[in-house]
């Protein structure tokens, strides 16, 4: 699964496509951001809906890294997400 990073206030997040379906099916899909690993990391969530491209993975490429940023700024943590189970590991 493709992967990319964004740096918000110097720290690295790792970015790819949640893999959980959401009930718009092709036209939306989740990311999940993630910081760090094991019981230190910290996770969150969004869904983003691209123009033009069905494939997850591509769209996740194709995204500028502002659109990325303003992702990640629109993004829940992991216990507020159902993509995550409310935090639950």
């Amino acid at each position: 699964m493709p992967r990319r990073t964004l740096t918000v206030e110097g720290q690295t997040w790792e970015v790819c496509p949640s893999g959980h379906p959401t009930v718009y099916g092709r036209d939306e899909f989740g990311l999940v951001f993630q910081l760090g690993t094991g019981s230190e990391c910290k996770r969150r969530f969004t869904r983003y809906s691209p123009t033009g491209t069905r494939s997850p993975d591509a769209a996740l490429q194709e995204l500028s890294d502002r659109t990325l940023y303003d992702l990640f700024r629109a993004s829940q943590p992991a216990w507020t997400a159902p993509e995550s189970a409310y935090g639950a590991r």
